[in-house]
């Protein structure tokens, strides 16, 4: 049995464990992610710490980014690297730049892999996908519209923070959904995407993830 102290010491040395205090800090990020590359690597003599069970298993690592750090520690260490482009997308083409350029190869990858993410709210018709789609972000944005629903969230809507995340969002049908899909492909070159659909109502999110694997098969592979 865990004393009541003990316990409440526990959730502490979790974050300890990885990141040496409970801050973390930008400046320490980078030695954080080739220790976690050693946790997943084949142990060695003398190694204090090891995972289990992913020691040896060599789980691949992605830096998920929105801005240039991620992009220049991902081309440093020679990883794949994802920009959060569905919901930052200010520094998409900046950030695909950095990391293509400054790539170094490594024993994980011998050149650049590359995702980019895009919100797609499709259905069969254009009006009725393009509801969703302020709904959906407000309820990102504001918390207290996030289980509201479509008719009790609207009002709460700040319209020009919701714009301007979804500069990176493909609305409106099949055919809409292609187009914007090969513009997307044609201006940032990416060797996979990932695809959300922020749609309140459920029927309506796997109905817009159908379109869009419709979609994806009218153009075929990236």
């Amino acid at each position: 049995m865990i004393s009541g102290s003990a316990a409440r010491r526990v959730p502490t040395r979790r974050p300890r464990a990885l990141r040496r205090d409970l801050q973390g800090s930008a400046e320490s990020f980078p030695d954080d992610v080739v220790e976690l590359q050693r946790f997943f690597a084949d142990p060695v003599e003398g190694q204090r710490v090891r995972a289990v069970p992913g020691a040896g298993l060599h789980v691949p690592i992605w830096l998920l980014g929105l801005s240039f750090f991620s992009a220049q520690l991902a081309a440093a260490l020679g990883l794949p690297f994802a920009f959060a482009s569905h919901f930052a997308p200010d520094y998409l083409l900046t950030a695909l730049k950095v990391y293509r350029t400054q790539f170094h190869a490594s024993a994980t990858l011998k050149k650049p892999y590359a995702m980019v993410g895009v919100n797609v709210f499709a259905a069969d018709t254009t009006r009725r996908s393009a509801f969703p789609v302020h709904l959906a972000r407000a309820a990102v944005h504001q918390s207290a519209a996030r289980h509201a629903g479509p008719v009790a969230a609207a009002g709460r809507i700040d319209r020009a923070g919701v714009e301007h995340s979804l500069a990176c969002s493909i609305v409106g049908n099949r055919a809409d959904v292609e187009a914007g899909l090969r513009s997307l492909i044609d201006q940032t070159q990416p060797d996979e995407l990932i695809v959300t659909a922020q749609i309140f109502d459920h029927r309506a999110r796997l109905r817009s993830f159908e379109i869009t694997a419709q979609a994806r098969d009218a153009i075929g592979s990236i």
